[in-house]
């Protein structure tokens, strides 16, 4: 049996359909429907590369979700994210050359990298190729195996709507290398932070850490960034179905443009105000000492940057407490939080909407829909999602209200605007060992 026939028996098989049940969604639609996404990447993987040897691997990587922590990370607090049911899959195979060649489903052209040079390249920053360049070279000096390698990828990662697209191809490029050369040893941890090096090195974007150990890692996962090179990360096992609810994000159309002044503003507010105390980052300081201190401070960096403040340390706070609640199973107490995080967010953070365009507030008219609904059916919960300024919220409502507020917010934000996610369990996955059980 040929090897492509082989992966498609497999993935019809009884071990493939219990898989794909826990990363998608047990409805047998849902399922069917995967094992036909993969049996199209395969055809497409042969088709871009019929010299095939004959021992192509298929792998998964989920995107993530911003559960908890608002622009906390940067000032090395505490987060909480969570692994979501769309995510970046992948066939490859080793080949006989010294290249990484890799075709991407609705790109046109290959990417093309050669291991033989992997210097940073001034003309690739912000490209895919920089980043296979930067994670192969971040493989050689921690000191593992790499080579060449064919693969064609497939991703459902909603790009631009904050569930971290770049995170999630990054960390399936080297969950690749590290099946193909390295039997599978590197720690999903090592392959976020490989993904991060490669994303602030050679993509030339200053990233934290969070979405790519959320990609990683696959389920809730609470993360404390006080000591940055070893993040404290907890995985926690927490079946949001089951509690009720359906998480969902909206993406309210939003223009990025001309936004890099709001995000960048962000951290370097809190961080004037750890610099007026001698510190380098909030994590630093107590809530004490800023509150005793204000009216100096006013003077110093401005009110908008005390709020900010006051914003990290009581969602740093919270970050922790969500954590805890998920692992105590108290839902409700989960959904305060939310709230609360939401409307700090709202109110101190004030990273809703831009100064620059006040006439559009996509992500503040969003919210306020939303919590008009949540208030009339008694239950749910919702907040600015990522950056925030423009783009996604995020929403916990009731599985029986979820096709209203759907019809809700759809008529506002368009047909397309909202997006049902599922949390899943596993993070970064090479399929093949799991399929052939």
């Amino acid at each position: 049996m040929s090897n492509e026939n082989k992966l498609q028996s497999l993935l019809s098989g009884k071990a493939a359909k219990e898989l794909f049940a826990k990363l998608y969604g047990s409805d047998t639609a849902v399922v069917e429907a995967q094992i036909s996404r993969y049996t199209g990447l395969i055809k497409d993987f042969m088709l871009k590369f019929p010299e095939t040897r004959g021992d192509v691997h298929l792998f998964s990587t989920s995107g993530r979700t911003e559960i908890g922590g608002n622009h906390t990370d940067h000032n090395h607090g505490r987060v909480l994210a969570a692994a979501v049911n769309l995510d970046s899959i992948a066939a490859a195979e080793k080949n006989d050359t010294n290249t990484i060649v890799l075709y991407s489903r609705g790109f046109s052209g290959v990417f093309r990298v050669e291991l033989d040079s992997l210097e940073p390249r001034e003309e690739e920053q912000e490209t895919t190729t920089a980043l296979i360049r930067g994670i192969a070279s971040r493989f050689r000096q921690l000191g593992y195996n790499i080579g060449g390698f064919n693969a064609y990828i497939a991703s459902d990662v909603l790009k631009g709507s904050g569930l971290s697209s770049s995170a999630s191809i990054e960390v399936l490029v080297g969950t690749i290398m590290s099946a193909l050369y390295n039997e599978g040893c590197v720690d999903p941890k090592e392959l976020a932070k490989i993904g991060q090096y490669a994303e602030n090195v050679y993509f030339n974007k200053p990233c934290g850490l969070m979405d790519q150990i959320a990609c990683a890692v696959g389920g809730f996962v609470a993360i404390d960034f006080k000591d940055t090179e070893n993040p404290v990360v907890n995985k926690i096992e927490f079946d949001l179905a089951k509690a009720g609810y359906s998480l969902l994000v909206v993406d309210t159309g939003g223009n990025h443009a001309d936004l890099t002044r709001d995000y960048a503003d962000v951290p370097r507010e809190m961080k004037s105000v750890a610099a007026a105390f001698g510190k380098t980052v909030l994590r630093d300081l107590s809530v004490d000492k800023v509150l005793a201190d204000i009216p100096a401070l006013r003077q110093k960096v401005g009110d908008r940057a005390i709020l900010r403040a006051l914003h990290f340390f009581s969602d740093n706070e919270r970050a922790a407490a969500q954590a805890e609640a998920l692992k105590a199973g108290d839902f409700y107490a989960f959904l305060e939080l939310v709230n609360e995080s939401g409307s700090s967010s709202w109110r101190l953070l004030q990273n809703v909407y831009t100064n620059q365009n006040p006439a559009e507030q996509g992500v503040t008219l969003a919210l306020a829909i939303t919590e008009r609904f949540i208030r009339q059916k008694g239950a749910g919960a919702c907040r600015v999602h990522g950056g925030g300024f423009a783009g996604t919220i995020q929403a916990y409502i009731r599985h029986e209200d979820v096709n209203e507020y759907v019809s809700v917010i759809n008529r506002i934000f368009g047909d397309r605007a909202t997006t049902v996610l599922g949390i899943r369990p596993y993070g970064t996955l090479h399929l093949n060992p799991l399929l052939d059980e």
